[in-house]
Parts: structure tokens; sequence; C-alpha cells
């Protein structure tokens, strides 16, 4: 099972965002090129975050992204969850009805506790936990160069 490209993404332009929050609005050329992904990509993925309202924009020649909340109140899994929908691992974890083996199913099991696990490890992660792990790694390595 793998994250997708757009959800991966996704947690890096909004770590971007709430990286430089209260510093005003930031240009999506610089977070692409920050963060080592197209424009035209992140673009793509900004609009649905914005629908959400995790993130504001603003126009004309200092216009920009900014996140609309604090980075404390955005989780990783709202992230995911705004570019992806939602946690499904297979298709009778929600649904089961799809099949008719549901109620008996082990496997089904693991599923909707992987699918647990996952969700609630994704929520417990907010904007700024990353932020700050962020300037841990930071400071480690430059303690580490001296």
């Amino acid at each position: 099972m793998k994250v997708s490209t757009r959800a991966r993404y996704g947690v890096r332009l909004m770590f971007e965002l709430a990286l430089g929050y209260g510093n005003g609005l930031q240009l999506l050329k610089e977070i692409a090129r920050k963060q080592e992904i197209s424009e035209k990509y992140l673009s793509q993925i900004i609009i649905p975050l914005k629908a959400k309202g995790f993130v504001r924009s603003g126009r004309g020649m200092r216009g920009g992204y900014m996140l609309a909340q604090d980075p404390q109140q955005i989780t990783v899994a709202e992230i995911v969850e705004a570019l992806e929908g939602n946690f499904d691992i297979v298709e009778c974890v929600d649904r089961p009805s799809v099949c008719r083996r549901a109620s008996l199913c082990v496997a089904r099991d693991i599923w909707v506790t992987l699918k647990e696990k996952m969700y609630d490890t994704l929520r417990s992660i907010t904007l700024q936990d990353l932020v700050d792990m962020y300037r841990e790694k930071k400071e480690g390595v430059m303690m580490y160069n001296i």
C-alpha cells in the first residue's frame, strides 16, 4: 500500500505554508522550488485545500497563499482526506454491503483495524508538529556540523 503522490505533495505544500505561518503570503513558485515539486502540480493540489478552508489566497503583484488556520489546528489526516477522500484500504471496510462475506470475514477485520490505526496516527499529527520536527532535525544537523 502506498500513499499517493498527491497526498505526499499536499502535506509538503501545507508544511511550507505552516513554516511561514504569520509571515504573510507565500508564492507557489517558491514553495515548488523549496520542495522540488512542479509548480503546475502544486497549483492543482492547492485547489481542494483552499476549498476545505485550510488555505487563503491573495491576488495581484503581492499575491500568494497562506494558511487560513493556525498550524496547530490542521492535522495530516485532514490534508490527506481533502486530497484523497476517505481512508478506504479496501472497499468493504466502509461499505460492508459490497461483500456478502463481510460479517464473517476475518481479513476485513484486519483492514478495519489497519484503517483505524492509520487514521488515528495521521489525526494525531498537526502541521505544527511537522514544523517542530523539522526545526529539531535542522538544529541537530547544524550542531553536528560544528
